[in-house]
């Protein structure tokens, strides 16, 4: 039957259809929001993930730096100690250089002072040999009269080595003295 032109079976069953697909765009439109849902969350994550990772880097580069600052200063303290101890080294080196150089001087004087004296006794000797009472007393005259003379002479002997003494006499008393030094490490 119709009613004012319309089946109501037709009508029905219009409804229905539309009432199944209304149905399914809801379902549709539900999982699509879930979906939606999800993907904000993930993208959430994926901005606290890049979050965390550029604070990382960041850290991570500032830790770097800072480690090459300190890597920096411990190499230049390490490199003035270094500086210094060899300046240390240097100077200690210089000061034996010039005790070892009085000290040959002191012993060229005291050999140089030994041959005159053993000269001195031959000629006495020879002398008294020779002469008899008269040169016996001369000879000690002679005597007081050459420790004044010797005592001038060393003198003297001692300003002309000093003056004489050359920095290549030195180095080769530091090179004979690092010798020593390395011979007896081994």
């Amino acid at each position: 039957m119709k009613f004012r032109g319309f089946h109501p079976e037709e009508v029905s069953s219009f409804l229905e259809q539309i009432r199944e697909e209304l149905e399914d765009l809801l379902r549709e439109n539900a999982a699509l929001k879930e979906r939606i849902h999800k993907a904000d969350e993930e993208i959430q994550h994926f901005w606290e993930m890049q979050d965390l990772l550029s604070r990382t880097l960041q850290d991570a580069h500032q830790l770097s730096e800072e480690y090459k600052i300190h890597a920096r200063r411990e190499a230049e303290n390490l490199l003035e100690n270094a500086e210094e101890n060899a300046g240390d080294m240097t100077r200690a080196a210089h000061e034996i250089a010039l005790q070892l150089s009085e000290e040959i001087i002191e012993l060229k004087m005291q050999r140089k002072d030994f041959g005159e004296g053993i000269r001195n006794i031959f000629s006495r000797f020879d002398a008294v040999m020779a002469g008899g009472t008269d040169v016996q007393e001369r000879i000690f005259s002679d005597e007081t009269a050459l420790a004044a003379e010797s005592d001038h002479e060393m003198k003297l002997a001692a300003a002309a080595d000093a003056a004489l003494m050359s920095e290549a006499e030195i180095s080769v008393i530091e090179g004979h003295r690092g010798e020593e030094g390395g011979s007896q490490a081994e």
